[in-house]
């Protein structure tokens, strides 16, 4: 498969996950966009690739990045489940920001209490009666 072959599969791979994840069907979103059914069919199919300005609309519409979309990573970003991680908090609102951040930290506390329990029973064990 050549380098542009496997970027439009990429591209409509994402593109497909998005319209899963906003529960839409390609017509609806190609009516949104005020596009042609093939035209959108295409760019879900990897056969055809959005312009520019289509790309950037596709970024906006779906609160993503031109990167997300081209899966690319930005400076800064180490891997696809980190940016994935970046995409869903930005598409939350503020009020659900602060939740998803307050669950993470409750993962965090947890973690810690179980390397803290880990280690302490590791101490305990090696400890002479």
């Amino acid at each position: 498969m050549s380098p542009v072959d496997e970027d439009r599969v990429k591209f409509s791979s994402k593109l497909r996950e998005l319209l899963e994840e906003n529960d839409l069907k390609q017509k609806d979103m190609a009516s949104i966009l005020q596009i042609a059914a093939s035209t959108m069919n295409g760019y879900i199919q990897g056969t055809s690739e959005p312009d520019f300005k289509m790309l950037k609309r596709l970024a906006d519409y779906f609160h993503v990045s031109t990167d997300y979309l081209l899966d690319r990573y930005p400076e800064g970003i180490q891997s696809e489940k980190e940016q994935e991680l970046l995409r869903i908090f930005r598409s939350l609102s503020g009020e659900q920001q602060d939740l998803f951040l307050e669950q993470g930290k409750a993962f965090i506390r947890f973690n810690a209490k179980g390397t803290a329990i880990s280690s302490k029973s590791a101490t305990d064990s090696n400890k002479v009666v």
